[in-house]
């Protein structure tokens, strides 16, 4: 069985999804990580997005590969485990950016549809039901308020010892909506059979709770 989770940046999708997977017993594939490894690389060997030539030489030096261990995904990138570097505001950043490039779709696509065919997983990004898994079971579109979701970022940033600013983080949230559900290649949307969650008045428990409800129901 499939779960989809789409929504914007700050939902909750990641942590309600690991929440949900596990209670389920499914495996829980982030494929924001995916797109934040190439990001990652991008960023350390100072790759132009942009410059398509560039890019297709980058992605035929990029190995993205995932592994469980204890449930947990694990990214590795070219071999090296990447999972907590990727979480980065600067690699989410460029994430955005790359994520609208066909070659590095296409390049993480088969992957992450191969995950899919061979175990009951729950799969969360901006474009799973709409077109990563639009057979997927089950489709949600989990989603915040702006100032909520600034809110959490700022209160995860701050318990790690960072000094973030809110308004500039609601900002980044802002940009980085308008630049998912405008991009040519896959937009950020609804799809047209998911169910509408907006978390920002429940809490994590609350929202996975109402995941596992209506999986059951399927």
């Amino acid at each position: 069985m499939n779960i989809a989770i789409d929504g914007p940046a700050g939902a909750g999708k990641s942590t309600i999804a690991k929440l949900a997977a596990k209670k389920l017993g499914f495996v829980y594939v982030d494929t924001g990580a995916m797109y934040r490894s190439i990001a990652l690389y991008v960023i350390e060997n100072d790759v132009d997005p942009d410059d398509e030539a560039a890019m297709s030489t980058a992605l035929d030096k990029i190995d993205v590969s995932i592994a469980y261990e204890d449930g947990a995904q694990h990214i590795f990138l070219n071999g090296r485990d990447v999972s907590t570097e990727i979480r980065q505001e600067t690699v989410g950043n460029m994430a955005s950016k790359v994520a609208t490039k066909p070659a590095v779709r296409a390049k993480l696509l088969d992957l992450q549809r191969g995950l899919a065919k061979k175990q009951d997983v729950i799969m969360d990004g901006r474009d799973i039901g709409s077109f990563v898994l639009p057979d997927a079971e089950l489709k949600i579109y989990l989603t915040a308020s702006a100032d909520e979701r600034a809110k959490r970022r700022y209160n995860e940033l701050v318990s790690k010892g960072q000094t973030p600013e809110l308004e500039q983080i609601k900002q980044d949230i802002i940009a980085r909506d308008y630049q998912d559900m405008n991009r040519e290649i896959a937009p950020l949307v609804q799809a047209d059979d998911a169910v509408l969650i907006d978390s920002s008045d429940m809490t994590i428990d609350e929202v996975a709770d109402r995941i596992i409800t209506l999986c059951r129901q399927c």
